[in-house]
């Protein structure tokens, strides 16, 4: 491969890595509740599980708490067990296992679950996700096909890269300089030490003219790389090995590794060159760039806190000109690998080029969209016009003309490395809007002020924002991708959903509905409903204990052995279907049997009582007489479990 004089290798090259990756560790998958307001309703289905008790219900919400928290082998597990003892699940069961699966290494499986997911998914782009998870390289070719590029008319047989623009001009980096005195290579690529050039450009074409040496002030006995302007032309920001007025720094290892330095234009030229405060001798910083709005500097650097081998950060620029501190971009954009070179656009998108992201090999340049918040959007790969499967890096554009240039080290250039111009002809401009309402569940209710989080295909986070008053929502997406929304409001559970977005501009629209979380209790609540106990299950006219209704009971067990001081009253009712002295007996043994299987499974006879009601306490008008449908009557044949103390 190609040296890029990126300074990755050696003294002189961008980063001596002493790898600082590490991984984001996520919070614990339940919610921790209080020991007398609140019933934790996973830990109590983990228990129940492990005594051997199964239910489809169990593990899709078993699932589903740890997929909420990103913790994919746990929720992988239990998936497992879902699909293990039913197929009958929603298809959305299919694309969380299949992400859990991919995300523990698990790929044929997570194809075969992907396959599934498209055949049973009632989306109208069914097969599409499959693909484009399955196989990146289909969202490549997507993208490709949007450049013209030609070579662009500086280059040499020496390293020529990274270009940025200068009023009329573009700058660049050239190791061409070879007639200086003492000019000395570097041994590992016999490359000369880079310098910055500059070339005049002409015409809406952006035609590159006659090649000159930038300012002499700037230059010094090592690397100067990556310079930028502001709009104003009367301040840069530039690479350098560590070496300021005449002085070479170096870190503990005695190796001078890169530093970001700002210069003023004064009387003409280039002076009060000075290194910038976050800069340090044991780390690297390298290749600024600005914000449309000089208000932020992004970077790339291996300070702690990096999450690969090079990360992209930020750092505010103050009125006063001084500096706020670091913030790493975070896991959207940067990897395990390398992230290196931004660029961000007037039109709130970020350029990178990154070797951890999928791509054609090597490096290859990505976009990202900035949200409002400061949050990005899905990292796409620009397209195999501008990318090839060596390094592609340093991507610079005008925006209004489309025109702009990158820098390779692809098969066929001049030399190490080479700067291209290309002509963008087909710009990613086609959007969608993902909205809709969240609402309750049961009754219909707008909810306001829910957290509505959305997520791209890896499920990394994208954006957060509240449902307005009238519990709305709204985000701004790209076409023909895959999304999923989350609700999110207190004394509800939590609600996601997967679509993918269509090919063209417009809206999806995603409802919501939430439905109430009914595990808050006090004395006089009903327990049951914390599991959606409607009823225990007994074969008819007796008053044995069924399997189904052995599971439903083993729940309450657990939550009795969980809180020792809890009592409870079981009280059975029947519908009006039998005589009424009939179903006040009838419910009396059911409410005996189920008290009696409690005590027998350990919980002391003083802490549950049982009654049966009979017909006495009808949930609706079904008396004698009148008529009904089953599930009506099946509305009062109920099981309560009233907490009388606690």
């Amino acid at each position: 491969m190609k040296n890029i004089i990126l300074l990755y290798f050696t003294i002189i090259c961008l980063f001596s890595f002493d790898s600082y990756a590490q991984k984001a560790k996520v919070s614990n998958a339940d919610k921790k509740y209080d020991s007398y307001a609140y019933i934790d309703a996973i830990k109590t289905y983990e228990r129940v599980v492990d005594k051997g008790y199964k239910s489809a219900e169990m593990f899709e919400k078993l699932g589903n708490s740890y997929y909420f928290n990103s913790q994919w082998d746990k929720a992988a597990k239990w998936y497992y067990e879902l699909f293990a003892i039913t197929s009958n699940v929603e298809p959305e069961y299919y694309y969380r296992y299949a992400h859990c699966l991919r995300s523990t290494g698990q790929n044929e499986k997570a194809n075969e679950m992907l396959i599934l997911y498209s055949q049973k998914s009632s989306n109208s782009n069914k097969g599409e996700l499959y693909m484009k998870e399955v196989n990146y390289l289909d969202q490549i070719k997507a993208n490709s096909g949007r450049y013209k590029i030609k070579d662009a008319g500086i280059n040499t047989k020496y390293s020529d890269y990274g270009s940025s623009f200068y009023n009329d001009k573009l700058v660049f980096t050239s190791s061409r300089d070879t007639g200086s005195l003492g000019q000395r290579k570097h041994t590992w690529t016999d490359q000369y030490f880079t310098n910055l050039y500059e070339t005049e450009l002409s015409g809406d074409s952006l035609q590159t003219g006659k090649t000159e040496k930038f300012s002499r002030k700037v230059k010094s006995r090592f690397h100067e790389a990556s310079a930028i302007f502001t709009k104003d032309g009367n301040t840069m920001y530039f690479t350098r090995n560590n070496y300021l007025d005449g002085k070479k720094g170096k870190d503990g290892n005695k190796v001078t590794l890169i530093k970001i330095y700002k210069a003023e234009y004064v009387n003409n030229d280039w002076t009060n060159i000075t290194e910038l405060p976050f800069n340090s001798n044991n780390y690297s910083a390298a290749h600024p760039a600005l914000s449309p709005d000089e208000k932020t500097l992004y970077f790339v650097s291996d300070m702690p806190g990096t999450i690969g081998q090079s990360d992209i950060f930020k750092v505010k620029i103050n009125f006063d000109r001084s500096f706020g501190l670091p913030e790493n971009l975070g896991e959207t954009i940067n990897t395990e690998g390398k992230e290196t070179f931004p660029f961000v656009t007037d039109e709130n998108e970020i350029y990178f080029a990154s070797d951890g992201h999928s791509g054609l090999g090597g490096l290859d340049i990505f976009v990202s969209k900035m949200n409002p918040d400061g949050t990005f959007g899905e990292v796409q790969n620009v397209g195999a016009d501008v990318n090839s499967p060596k390094d592609d890096f340093a991507y610079l554009i005008n925006t209004k003309s489309r025109i702009g240039f990158f820098s390779s080290n692809r098969d066929g250039g001049k030399g190490y490395d080479d700067i291209y111009t290309f002509l963008e002809i087909r710009p990613i401009k086609c959007q969608q809007e993902i909205n809709g309402f969240i609402t309750d569940l049961a009754t219909g209710q707008i909810l306001p002020g829910a957290i509505v989080t959305l997520y791209d295909s890896q499920h990394q986070k994208i954006n957060s924002i509240n449902s307005d008053d009238k519990g709305y929502y709204s985000f701004v997406v790209d076409c023909n991708k895959t999304y999923s929304v989350r609700a999110e409001k207190e004394d509800y559970t939590s609600k996601e959903k997967t679509i993918i977005t269509s090919h063209v501009t417009g809206i999806t629209r995603l409802d919501l509905a939430l439905e109430k979380v009914l595990c808050k209790v006090a004395v006089g609540d009903d327990l049951g409903k914390c599991f959606a106990i409607k009823w225990i299950y007994f074969d008819l006219d007796k008053s044995n204990i069924r399997p189904e209704a052995a599971l439903d009971l083993a729940k309450i067990l657990d939550v009795m052995k969980e809180y020792p001081t809890m009592k409870i009253d079981i009280r059975s009712h029947s519908d009006s279907r039998a005589s009424f002295k009939y179903n006040e007996a009838l419910s009396e043994r059911r409410a005996k049997s189920t008290r009696d299987w409690l005590i027998r499974n350990g919980v002391s006879p003083d802490r549950v009582t049982g009654k049966g009601y009979g017909e006495t306490q009808l949930f609706n008008k079904c008396s004698d007489g009148v008529i009904c449908t089953e599930e009506e009557h099946q509305q009062n044949r109920r099981s309560e479990f009233i907490i009388t103390a606690l």
